[in-house]
């Protein structure tokens, strides 16, 4: 299958990317894939935001009230969705896309689903791959994961800022506090905020536990009643505020190079194992600079594999 250049993409629509989405599943490392990649690695326009949380805080009605306010503030936006999957069959019932009430005649608004298969952590193989294509094709691209719990992060080695849904009683505070998860959000929101007192005091324990975590960052805890429009422009402000200081600080760049690190070594591991991980140790240094996926396609030709 033939992987549109990126120009072409940029021209063809949600057709032509839908295309090379397909393509990138078909062959994750066939020569033209790679090289697609690194063109869109090297030409990041948009920002990647995490959205995780528990199952059924409502990222979905969370994540579908965010497209809408970015598309009214004139953002292009990419959504990728990655559902659970079955143990016994493997597949998944792709249905976030379902519940996201968006407008499908939009073409500014582009929803990619992919199923997480037998991988943990909330995201999916093939995560890594389709954002570093969407965010060289929109100005925000947004990552919904599967509803984890305490111990579920890789979103960080994924997006550019974590936003963590919580809803009301959803714990106490000695849940909050031994949530690995915690370590991870750049912001942290209250879903269902219309629930009142009980939003209120979730609200006041999570920021508690944030204040007490082991990074001791000072993250708003925000409140949002999506399915009212309550508290999503606040929020949207929020984001773009992290954002902005994210790459004024120089942090974002640092971020992103992290990231381009684990997912060399994610690429490795998943085609060879330990073996593969234990050569790439080795020669690393002598790896030209450059997008995870070039780097890879280098460590291949090195080891002749």
């Amino acid at each position: 299958m033939r992987t549109p250049a990126l120009e072409r993409l940029r021209a063809g629509g949600k057709a032509a990317l839908a295309q090379a989405l397909a393509a990138l599943e078909a062959e994750p490392r066939a020569p033209a894939t790679l090289a697609l990649l690194e063109k869109a690695f090297a030409q990041p326009r948009g920002r990647v935001l995490g959205l995780t949380g528990p199952p059924g805080v409502g990222k979905s009605t969370l994540l579908a009230a965010l497209v809408r306010g970015w598309r009214e503030g004139g953002y292009s936006v990419g959504v990728v969705a990655v559902d659970p999957s079955s143990r016994r069959s493997g597949g998944a019932l792709l249905g976030d896309r379902t519940r996201l009430d968006l407008d499908p005649e939009d073409a500014g608004v582009f929803v990619r689903s992919l199923a997480a298969r037998e991988r943990l952590g909330g995201l999916a193989d093939l995560c890594p791959a389709t954002v570093t294509l969407m965010r060289a094709l929109f100005d925000r691209v947004v990552v919904e994961t599967v509803g984890v719990g305490q111990s579920e992060t890789e979103i960080a080695d994924l997006a550019d800022l974590v936003l963590l849904a919580l809803q009301p009683a959803a714990g106490d505070l000695l849940q909050f506090l031994k949530a690995g998860i915690l370590e991870i959000p750049d912001l942290a929101v209250v879903t269902k905020a219309d629930l009142g007192e009980v939003a209120e005091r979730t609200r006041r324990e999570l920021e508690l536990a944030i204040r007490r975590g082991a990074v001791g960052l000072a993250r708003p805890v925000l409140k949002v009643a999506a399915s009212r429009g309550e508290g999503v422009v606040a929020l949207l402000g929020a984001i773009e505020e992290a954002l902005q200081q994210l790459e004024q600080s120089g942090e974002l760049a640092a971020r992103r190079a992290r990231q381009a690190e684990a997912w060399l070594m994610a690429m490795v591991r998943e085609d060879y194992g330990r073996f593969g991980l234990r050569q790439l140790r080795a020669i690393a240094p002598e790896l030209p600079a450059g997008s995870p996926f070039a780097r890879f396609a280098a460590f291949c030709e090195r080891l002749g594999i």
